[in-house]
């Protein structure tokens, strides 16, 4: 299969920017009501800032250039009141958009989640775990500033913008002009280092996203790597990707602290215009000291929300690849989904069919690799059916097709004569049991992890299902029994421990067709033969798929597929198959002898 590891930057299509914009601002219209009063709030607070240089001008033009010290002091009790105003607005609309981002972090990331676990195998065969989790937690926090400031600094800096352009105009548009001057060059500045700072904040996030996944391997084989004393080749790993992030980080904050400069440029050289036409070209005559300090003001109430908007912007640049990245799981599409028509498999007995099934993993890449070609076989209700055969033969493939796990290119499947895809996912796997070699266990205690299997039963239940594979015996010589709490991955449990728990869990479902794919590899040989005697206490009369390299573990089943070379070689019974000294017959005898020496 194609797999993108920590070693490759992630794939990302080119995506229209206002479009990811659009999309992730109309997270903040379930809150309509509540943006309400947070834009209410900011008009009244940039009202009020816009005043105060009115008040300015007003206060030294009439009140000190007249003496008027009882007007003065009215007039300072009037401003100071508008103040507190503006403070306690201020506050409340911080407290509401903080209140409101967090919000909409935890429904983007539940969005991301959900849609996650309706993606097939494929999605996640093709890339690291580590790439998946960077995206669910960094790229998600990431967006908080963005969603608080679109609101908090956006609008009221911008309408703060408009208002002082519109005064500033109305007051003097000769001063006006000179004053603005400079916003073609800023314009020109900002796109450049815009265009130029995205791309490489793209960078940023995909090195982010490598070294997230390396780690992410990394502790989880942490075994594999001390028992191999390879930690200096790990440290060597992890160094080359760090210093790539870091490297990565560097090159995008260069660009991205351009906006300062050039906005700080264009502010200086507009208040120089100012004053030059001002006073120069002006003169005192025509301009009152109020109306100069005015203007200097409110030069500065422009350019200081400029200066915010293009902070906001910069920010808006860096975290719109989170948003991209977000968006791109949230857009692929699950290939594995159930059919608009579809009914609901109603209890079955287990028969299951294969018509002329093919089934190619990467089909239309160059990573094409045909498993299966036009296999058929038919498996009557309670049938044990063991397959056997070399790796990468298309055993495991067979038993994930038959649970939907992947859909066929050609063919039919069929159980209890339901097409597969006529009916709904949950309601086969519903009926279904899948056990693995890799038998994950949950932190929590062991009565979660059994009950896993089904959520509903009753502790009797429970412990009939660990007795039928002779688990309830070691559970109960733990420390609290069932409730013994277990750590991550099982970690302080033998391999055959984490096995029968895990094949408590898939008993305790009570499946109608029962899947075991090399379920069995790991524990001993006693052990083996107490879970085979509970298997066939527990599922007598139920379908089983068997998936087994040892074949001394399946001489009880009633037919051997041997698969090879994109379908079934042979099938019959145990016995059967060794008289006819085939294919299997060469495997059981080339095990035997490897037994034997």
């Amino acid at each position: 299969m194609a797999v993108n590891s920590y070693r490759e930057d992630e794939f990302m299509e080119n995506t229209d920017k206002k479009k990811i914009m659009r999309r992730l601002f109309s997270y903040l219209l379930a809150y309509k009501g509540t943006i309400i009063a947070v834009l209410v709030c900011m008009g009244i607070t940039v009202a009020i800032s816009l005043v105060n240089p009115l008040l300015i001008e007003e206060a030294i033009d009439h009140y000190i250039a007249q003496s008027d010290l009882h007007g003065l002091i009215g007039l300072g009790i009037f401003a100071l009141v508008l103040n507190l105003i503006f403070i306690v607005m201020v506050k409340l609309r911080m407290y509401a958009m903080a209140v409101i981002s967090n919000k909409i972090l935890l429904q983007i990331r539940q969005d991301l989640y959900e849609h996650i676990q309706t993606l097939s195998f494929s999605f996640f065969d093709s890339r690291p775990t580590g790439k998946i989790l960077a995206r669910i937690i960094g790229d998600v926090n990431s967006l908080k500033d963005v969603l608080v400031n679109v609101v908090t600094t956006m609008v009221p800096e911008f309408v703060t913008v408009v208002g002082v352009v519109v005064i500033m105009l109305v007051k003097d548009w000769r001063l006006a002009l000179a004053s603005l001057s400079t916003i073609p060059l800023m314009i020109a500045g900002i796109w450049f280092v815009q265009t130029a700072s995205h791309k490489r904040w793209q960078i940023f996030r995909k090195k982010a996203s490598n070294l997230n996944a390396y780690v992410h391997e990394d502790i989880a084989g942490m075994n594999v790597v001390q028992s191999f004393a390879a930690e200096d080749e790990t440290q060597e790993i992890f160094e080359g990707l760090t210093d790539e992030h870091q490297r990565s980080f560097v090159d995008a904050v260069t660009y991205a602290d351009m906006f300062g400069p050039v906005i700080d440029f264009c502010w200086g050289f507009g208040a120089m215009m100012l004053y030059l036409v001002g006073i120069r070209f002006l003169g005192f005559e025509k301009v009152s000291v109020g109306l100069l300090v005015a203007f200097g003001t409110y030069i500065n109430m422009f350019w200081n929300p400029i200066m915010n908007l293009s902070n906001f912007y910069n920010n808006l640049v860096t975290n719109l690849t989170a948003a991209e990245r977000i968006f791109d799981i949230l857009d692929t599409d699950a290939d594995i989904v159930d059919a608009k028509d579809v009914t609901e498999l109603p209890d079955i007995e287990g028969s299951v069919e294969f018509s002329h099934v093919s089934f190619t993993y990467d089909k239309g890449t160059p990573a094409e690799t045909k498993v299966l070609s036009d296999v058929s076989f038919s498996v009557k209700p309670g049938e044990t059916i063991a397959l056997v055969g070399p790796t990468g033969a298309g055993k495991t493939t067979i038993v994930n097709l038959i649970s939907r796990f992947y859909d066929i290119e050609d063919g039919k499947i069929l159980v209890d004569g339901y097409d597969l895809t006529k009916v709904s996912i949950e309601s086969l796997r519903r009926q279904m049991g899948v056990m693995t070699q890799d038998n994950f266990i949950f932190h929590g205690t062991v009565r979660d992890n059994i009950l896993y299997g089904k959520l509903d039963a009753t502790d009797e239940e429970m412990i009939a299902a660990a007795k039928a594979v002779n688990a309830h015996d070691f559970i109960m010589k733990m420390e609290k029994g069932y409730d013994t709490e277990l750590k991550e991955h099982g970690a302080g449990l033998s391999i055959g421990q984490r096995q029968l728990i895990a094949f408590a869990r898939t008993m305790i479902s009570m499946p109608k067709i029962l899947i075991l794919d090399e379920a069995t590899s790991s524990i001993d040989t006693h052990t083996e033969l107490l879970v085979q005697q509970g298997i066939e206490a527990l599922l007598s009369g139920r379908t089983s798929f068997v998936i087994a390299h040892r074949l001394s573990t399946i001489q009880n089943a009633d037919r051997i597929f041997v698969i090879d070379k994109g379908g079934i070689l042979e099938q019959g019974s145990p016995a059967e198959l060794m008289e006819k000294k085939g294919a299997y017959y060469k495997l059981y005898m080339a095990q035997f002898a490897g037994l034997q020496e």
